[in-house]
């Protein structure tokens, strides 16, 4: 048998259970929100700090690099290394950021002759290179000074690079940091190492 407390009881519970749906549902767009808020933090702060997205401009990478691809660049603890693939910021002779190869690292001596690139003594396996390697201003060996590293691009032909008066020597505090992979166009989609 119902009774009127009975009632009023049930009709308390149901109006508890609506404003708890309530504020479960007020709860829940708040965590949603706050949640999306982080991530969308996480995302600039990796895009500032660590990761860049970069556009290739020009030919001087050619093959392993095409005009206009976009490429990951990362630069959290990097220290430039032979061989790495670098975006470089700024220098004395040219405004616009650029994207060369590492060839020799501070304390190296590096050499060209005959088209042949060799660094400490030992000849370069560069499989990678289209064009001739001539010396440019390196006419003799080369030990490259601290805080400097040498780079070149793959399409030698045509790369202004260290060979040239008007690139030189790169500090490494205009490194930006290390290509890392070709992630546009997607139908060259690729990792650089």
């Amino acid at each position: 048998m119902k009774t009127p407390s009975s009632d009023k009881k049930r009709g308390n519970i149901v109006a508890r259970t609506i404003h708890l749906k309530k504020s479960e549902g007020t709860s829940s767009l708040y965590e949603w929100i706050h949640s999306l808020v982080f991530a969308v933090a996480i995302v600039v702060m990796l895009l500032t700090f660590f990761i860049r997205l970069v556009d290739v401009s020009g030919t001087s990478m050619l093959e392993t690099l095409q005009n206009k691809d976009k490429v990951i660049v990362t630069n959290f603890f990097y220290t430039p290394q032979q061989n790495d693939i670098v975006v470089i910021s700024h220098g004395a002779e040219y405004t616009e950021p650029i994207i060369k190869r590492v060839i020799a690292t501070e304390g190296q001596t590096i050499s060209i002759k005959d088209n042949v690139v060799t660094v400490d003594g030992k000849v370069l396996d560069e499989p990678y290179i289209q064009g001739n390697t001539e010396q440019g201003i390196i006419t003799k060996p080369l030990k490259i000074p601290s805080g400097k590293v040498f780079v070149m691009g793959d399409n030698r032909t045509v790369s202004l690079d260290s060979r040239s008066k008007e690139i030189g020597l790169i500090d490494t505090e205009n490194v930006i940091g290390k290509a890392q992979a070709v992630v546009f166009p997607f139908n060259d989609i690729k990792f650089l190492y």
